[in-house]
């Protein structure tokens, strides 16, 4: 097959790049959310092949782009028919070699996955997540009063990527000194596939719509490399907590609960790598598009700004809904079935867009309008419902309100001066860098 057969094979649309191929993912919000809405409107699922050879991968040569509500919804209720095994969190079966350090409770299906949720959910309960109030009132206070100092910069760098580290860093017990690494090595593995993380060409990703077999090769080491650390870090620390327990997660995870139950230290290590991916993106991507948001949006603004308490739960929903942080998930088919009313086969692969799950026309009125009363809001920002709904939704939804009523409270006028600079991925509505400006 030749390049350019290739190439029409990735355009789900003749006019245009389509979904599999990363000049789409390089057009603006709009323009995706139209071809999505022309996806949504046809029958069945779409079938996207891959635009190359894709190394470490057997069987299906493509995906089904699941892109409506109800057939999200649906996948996600039946895990046992649309499996998270291998690998959730990537278009492509991870070899074993890097599964070692990425295969998380989100790769997992029951009995492994809801053994390991029950053991980490007590980080996340409503009592100590009340607990965490005081610290994360303090780091917001802490940014903001930096904030007014410097008078203006990079919203992301000083605001929303910082927050979400120094939580989790905290929750863990991990010393501020390796802070830095961790935001290093988590950017890695969230810009897999931006040039500015992969030492790729822009040119060359945009023209030929994937990385080249020995880019991913490349890729593969850079994301090694992160995995490694990351886990070593937090092993060596579980292996002390063994022994001298404290008041973090770590310790929590690795000593016995009452039942018995505990994480070995690897097992905290790649627990880690979700949460601080996982968790500090949703957060940070969160936290930058509001901005952005309420700064397109003044009369939206104005509404959250003349009832702070009243509005920000809605507001929050309506903006991880818009905003869809994590594009989409993967589901592999573990027998033979119907979704959407398209069959499928045992081995199938889909992906869950939830971008355009947020969009559908049938569940949302006037769904890209952003609307911070919109009532009922049944979006799947945070997942589908089922066993692998985000663990951390109540988390990111405390970080978020605390962060923008410290913001809102001492710098009302904030604003973004310019575009943001958003990450190339197809898995993440990721901003590198926005500037902005207040006026104290």
């Amino acid at each position: 097959m030749t390049g350019s057969e290739i190439d029409r094979m990735a355009r789900a649309d003749p006019n245009g790049p389509g979904i599999g191929h990363l000049a789409f993912w390089a057009q603006p919000e709009e323009q995706r959310a139209d071809e999505f809405a022309r996806l949504r409107a046809l029958p069945g699922l779409q079938f996207v092949p891959f635009g190359r050879p894709v190394p470490f991968q057997r069987g299906q040569a493509g995906i089904h782009a699941v892109v409506r509500h109800a057939d999200v919804v649906e996948a996600s209720r039946k895990p046992k028919l649309f499996s998270s095994e291998p690998a959730a969190n990537m278009v492509i079966d991870m070899p074993p070699w890097l599964a070692v350090y990425f295969d998380s409770m989100i790769n997992m299906d029951d009995p492994r996955h809801s053994t390991i949720r029950k053991v980490v959910a007590r980080a996340f309960s409503p009592k100590l997540l009340a607990k965490l109030e005081d610290d994360l009132r303090a780091s917001a206070r802490r940014i903001v009063d930096d904030v007014v100092s410097s008078g203006g910069g990079d919203f992301v760098a000083q605001v929303a990527a910082r927050l979400p580290i120094e939580v989790i860093c905290d929750m863990m017990g991990i010393p501020a000194r390796h802070h830095d690494m961790v935001q290093r090595h988590t950017n890695t593995i969230l810009g897999f596939n931006d040039p500015e993380f992969t030492g790729i060409s822009r040119d060359y990703l945009l023209r030929h719509g994937a990385p080249a077999p020995w880019h991913i090769a490349r890729i593969t080491l850079r994301l090694l490399a992160a995995g490694r650390e990351l886990t070593g870090l937090v092993r060596k620390l579980g292996q002390e907590r063994i022994q001298h327990p404290g008041s973090d997660l770590i310790s929590a995870l690795v000593n016995a609960n009452p039942d018995g139950e505990r994480l070995s230290p690897r097992e905290v290590g790649t627990f880690f790598i979700l949460l601080v991916v996982a968790g500090n993106e949703t957060t940070r991507t969160v936290l930058a598009h509001a901005l952005r948001l309420f700064t397109e949006h003044p009369d939206q603004r104005e509404l959250l700004l003349t009832d702070f308490d009243g509005r920000i739960a809605g507001a929050i929903e309506e903006i991880v809904r818009h905003v869809s942080p994590v594009v989409q998930f993967r589901r592999t088919v573990t027998q033979d079935c119907e979704l959407g009313g398209q069959p499928l086969h045992t081995g199938d692969k889909l992906l869950l867009f939830y971008n355009s799950a947020n969009r559908d026309e049938k569940v949302f009125a006037d769904p890209d309008r952003f609307d911070i009363t919109r009532s009922p809001n049944p979006h799947v920002g945070f997942g589908g419902p089922g066993p692998h709904y985000c663990l951390g939704a109540n988390l990111a939804r405390r970080e978020i309100t605390v962060m923008l009523r410290e913001l809102f409270t001492r710098v009302p006028d904030i604003r973004t001066a310019g575009e943001p600079e958003p990450l190339l991925s197809f898995f993440l509505n990721g901003i590198k860098r926005m500037p902005f400006t207040i006026s104290a």
